[in-house]
């Protein structure tokens, strides 16, 4: 593995203040482009990136995010939706239930990663109602929302977080 690699997951973390400075469309298209080249089962990249850089729908997705005020404060907010049907035309309903949420966490992350090595900040953000992130980004019935992903600079640096030691997360057999 490269070290850059490495080194580049290692210094991702989770960012909950942004700056007010635009994240540069160039810089957005990387972004897009590494989630775009996520992999996903059967190549059906059962998934839609909504890119919301709208003030009020940024604001209806903190609300949406239970009251994360800093959803509204990134400058851009990644809303990766899983589309279940599509997975499930190939895969029924394993790849319903669960191909087509891999598929958007894999590119979630893709983007995460990439957007660190831009130099900007971003957060996982799961705890939402879904209902409500649907309304504000006008998904439809059979879109299911599985994270969004505030992108910006940092206006902060947080503390480092510890992680498990390694032996204590996996098993060998």
């Amino acid at each position: 593995m490269s070290g850059d690699f490495l080194e580049l997951c290692k210094r991702r973390q989770s960012v909950r203040r942004f700056t007010a400075e635009p994240v540069p469309d160039e810089a957005l298209q990387q972004i897009l482009e590494a989630a775009r080249a996520a992999p996903s089962a059967g190549n059906l990249q059962a998934y839609e990136i909504v890119v919301v850089k709208d003030p009020q729908t940024r604001q209806k997705l903190a609300a949406a995010s239970r009251g994360q005020g800093f959803v509204a404060q990134a400058p851009v907010v990644l809303v990766f939706l899983a589309l279940p049907q599509a997975s499930a035309r190939v895969y029924g309903e394993r790849g319903a239930r669960l191909y087509s949420v891999q598929d958007a966490t894999i590119a979630c992350t893709c983007a995460m990663l990439a957007a660190t090595s831009l130099g900007l900040a971003t957060t996982w953000v799961g705890a939402f109602y879904d209902n409500e992130v649907m309304a504000a980004v006008g998904a439809g019935p059979h879109q299911v929302p599985v994270a969004l992903l505030p992108v910006g600079h940092a206006g902060e640096n947080p503390r480092r977080t510890s992680r498990r030691p390694l032996q204590n997360m996996i098993r060998v057999i």
